[in-house]
């Protein structure tokens, strides 16, 4: 079941992991505003969208999806929209008066805030572009047409999922040290606003992706 050029697969997945964009922000962001708890939560949502894109791979719809530039077209879209809402929405939340109020430790967070860091990265984790095109372009290129589809996609999907779960763990780690300052509300109402900026940036960046043939 393990692909002949694993090794160049798993090069490949490590760098896609580890390379910023708005899953590695997202999870680092949840764990420095909210503590590591909601960044791994955040990261569990994504990889609940990647084992759904591995299992599409599996079934050969994937193949389906990037021959489909309409299909493509709205996911890429979607995940625009959502990138660039919550961009928005963090910039605009950041001038809100009260903040010194709302501040409490991460351990007193809500565990409805964790809930949401989960469906917000599962919903960003299905339309980011990136993730699209890994699955849609790249994957399909570590698979053997010959062999049996449905145990290569097993092999590789544990395989890239435990690569991207250990880059979404460091991530959140890196936000959890973030957020012993965020108690300052100065520096939390700037991280925000820079936060939002970078998801508006990233959602831009995002509407120029272009599907490869």
């Amino acid at each position: 079941m393990i692909p002949d050029n694993i090794a160049t697969f798993i090069v490949l997945t490590t760098l896609v992991s580890l390379m910023p964009g708005p899953n590695t922000m997202f999870v680092m962001s949840q764990a420095a505003l909210r503590g590591p708890r909601a960044g791994i939560m955040a990261g569990l949502g994504i990889e609940t969208a990647n084992v759904a894109y591995f299992a599409l791979t599996g079934l050969g719809l994937a193949s389906m999806l990037a021959a489909s530039a309409f299909t493509f077209e709205i996911l890429k879209w979607g995940g625009v929209l959502y990138l660039a809402g919550m961009g928005l929405y963090t910039f605009v939340r950041s001038f809100r008066p009260g903040l010194e109020q709302e501040i409490v430790q991460p351990a007193h967070v809500p565990g409805n805030a964790h809930h949401g860091a989960y469906l917000d990265g599962l919903m960003i984790g299905l339309g980011n572009p990136k993730t699209i095109i890994y699955f849609v372009a790249l994957l399909p290129q570590f698979i053997d047409s010959g062999r049996s589809v449905l145990g290569q996609t097993l092999a590789v999907g544990i395989i890239g999922t435990s690569i991207d779960v250990a880059a979404q763990w460091l991530y959140s780690h890196l936000g959890g040290a973030l957020s012993r300052v965020m108690n300052r509300p100065k520096v939390r109402r700037w991280f925000e606003r820079g936060l939002g900026g970078v998801f508006m940036t990233l959602s831009a960046m995002a509407a120029f992706y272009r599907r490869v043939a």
